[in-house]
């Protein structure tokens, strides 16, 4: 008798290079074996003539899309990536009340790859004060963390400790500061209002990184709906993502995307150093 896969959803925008949002999602819940589904919030793609690049879809067609996902198939955990407005982030947040979803991540996604604007102005506050707080895990990186904390600078591991520990007080169950902005190793902070782990993988050098972010919070969404824990999630989805950084690549001289399939063509992952004592609150 067949086992059904776990069913993980992802409320996001839809990137047309295919390199990030929910197109990196998609890819990275088919090569972890989970059942993949799609809430598009927006579309990203700069036209060529009006130069606009972020094209917002109707709160009718969100709430239509999340309704038919919860209704037809159910969810076991979902992750959130690309919210733009206040309206889509309150919209999100009445949807995961209603579901009971017991998993849920937050990717506070802000800025593109190539700079373009992924969040307006007035929906911060609205994320930190509906969304944060019924998060399961929020995975910011480095210039997301300092928005979420008003501008502050980020420059070592101990800003990211400083930094998880004060974006913790906004909420969520565990805060995960990804490093990827440091000198040396890729090293990302996990709290959980009591103890930091820290997770470190080697530095891949690489511009090819599109939708690296995407990946990594679609890989923990995906290890959460079939049981592992909060640290085992964190472990397995940053050896993806390093791997799949490792083999990025482009086919333009414009920045590439990750290779989701990388683990599974490859024959390997990247193995990640895991410290459980690095301090206590």
């Amino acid at each position: 008798m067949m086992i059904k896969p776990p069913r993980v959803l992802t409320i996001a925008g839809s990137a047309a290079g295919g390199s990030a949002g929910i197109q990196a999602d998609l890819k990275t819940f088919q090569e972890l074996d989970v059942y993949g589904m799609s809430v598009i919030t927006a579309i990203v793609a700069r036209h060529p003539e009006t130069k606009k690049n972020v094209h917002p879809q109707t709160i009718e067609a969100i709430e239509a899309q999340c309704a038919t996902a919860t209704n037809q198939v159910g969810v076991d955990a979902l992750k959130t990536g690309m919210l733009f407005s206040k309206e889509v982030i309150e919209k999100t947040a009445e949807i995961i009340r209603d579901s009971n979803v017991e998993h849920v991540v937050i990717d506070p996604v802000m800025v593109g790859k190539l700079d373009s604007k992924l969040l307006e102005d007035d929906a911060i506050d609205a994320l930190k004060m509906q969304l944060l707080p019924m998060a399961t895990i929020i995975t910011p990186n480095m210039p997301e963390a300092s928005f979420l904390l008003d501008g502050r600078t980020l420059t070592c591991v101990e800003d990211l400790k400083q930094a998880a520990k004060d974006l913790h007080e906004l909420g969520p169950k565990y805060v995960l500061v990804k490093g990827g902005r440091l000198e040396g190793p890729a090293v990302d902070v996990l709290y959980n209002g009591s103890q930091f782990i820290t997770f470190e993988a080697p530095r891949i050098d690489t511009v090819h990184t599109s939708g690296a972010g995407c990946t990594y919070s679609a890989a923990i969404t995906a290890e959460l709906a079939k049981g592992n824990s909060i640290h085992e999630a964190v472990e397995a989805a940053k050896g993806f993502v390093t791997t799949a950084i490792d083999y990025g690549f482009s086919y333009t001289e414009l920045v590439g995307p990750t290779y989701h399939a990388a683990r599974r063509t490859q024959g390997e992952a990247h193995r990640i150093i895991v410290d459980k004592t690095v301090g206590e609150n």
